[in-house]
């Protein structure tokens, strides 16, 4: 594609995630775009290193009972109640629209590379009834080992 040479001749990349915010960008990018709670006790850390924490997990794909925190700072637990509450409050939609307007006024906001990811699409209920009537979804589902013995076990 001559957009990907276009990015790679630029220098940029763009296709990769951040691992790690730093504290200047946190402060004026994305703190501003988060939700706070009005009620209950304050967050024993900043809000900037539960993100970073959330960003961690996101980037690695690991569980969230095996995020590991500095010095045992705050329990994974915490760090995902914070990650629930942000994207429950409309935080994260605040924050991609931000980003979506800071990149249309300073120019940087390329049209011509969209993608779209449709993996997380539910399904409807009765998907199975509209499907084709002929096929048996029990042994659609059993595995193909199952059948391989039952196959080879019939008396001759």
């Amino acid at each position: 594609m001559d957009t990907d040479k276009n990015y790679q001749q630029a220098g940029l990349r763009y296709n990769t995630l951040p691992k790690k915010v730093s504290r200047k960008e946190f402060n004026q990018y994305i703190a501003p775009r988060l939700k706070k709670p009005i009620k209950g006790p304050k967050p024993k850390i900043s809000t900037y290193k539960i993100f970073n924490y959330i960003l961690y997990v996101l980037h690695t794909g690991i569980q969230w009972n095996q995020l590991r925190t500095y010095h045992n700072e705050l329990h994974w637990s915490n760090v995902y109640k914070w990650h629930n509450r942000w994207s429950k409050d409309g935080s994260y939609q605040n924050l991609f629209m931000g980003s979506i307007v800071r990149l249309e006024d300073t120019n940087k906001l390329d049209m011509s590379v969209l993608h779209g990811d449709g993996s997380n699409t539910v399904a409807k209920k009765g998907a199975n009834r509209s499907a084709i009537q002929a096929t048996n979804i029990i042994k659609a589902r059993k595995p193909l080992k199952y059948q391989t013995i039952m196959a080879t076990s019939l008396p001759l």
